[in-house]
């Protein structure tokens, strides 16, 4: 069964798309990291931060971190059985994610890497079935080795590695 998955991800949620061949599957997936903290001494009406305040920003960085390495984990486990992948999202999480793909030798299933904003359910799911149906779209009058880009201009199109 060939899957193609279009994933939204930030450090708080990632909002899976999975096309099959049976159809489309949604998918939630939440993180339990906090949201990074400011440290107590970096208002400038206080003046910089003390020494003695940097040993617990840290032990929150560290946690902050276990809880991030367990999210990422999630998200792997949940698509990497796909063929291709689309990561987008608004911050620094899908290329996080990227890197922790490439460790795993994920990295050569991801598609493209898109940076957008915030978008809801729906929107995800209709960019990643757009994404992935004009990638496989076809122009049968030129020939059969070219593909449609989304502004309307051809490009060749390159064959898998397997």
């Amino acid at each position: 069964m060939r899957t193609t998955v279009g994933l939204w991800i930030d450090h708080r949620k990632a909002f899976v798309v999975a096309l099959t061949d049976k159809g489309e599957e949604l998918g939630l997936i939440i993180s339990k990291a906090e949201k990074q903290l400011r440290r107590s001494g970096d208002s400038p009406l206080q003046g910089s931060y003390e020494a003695q305040h940097e040993r617990a920003d840290d032990s929150r960085q560290r946690s902050r971190t276990g809880h991030l390495n367990l999210y990422y984990d999630a998200v792997i486990a949940c698509i990497a059985d796909a063929e291709s992948i689309l990561l987008f999202g608004p911050g620094e999480a899908k290329g996080e994610l990227k890197k922790r793909l490439e460790k795993r030798n994920l990295g050569k299933r991801i598609a493209a890497i898109e940076t957008v904003d915030k978008m809801t359910n729906r929107q995800i799911a209709a960019k990643v079935r757009q994404h992935f149906t004009e990638k496989r779209s076809v122009i049968g009058s030129r020939g059969s080795h070219l593909t449609r880009s989304t502004r309307g201009r051809e490009r060749p199109c390159r064959p898998k590695a397997q």
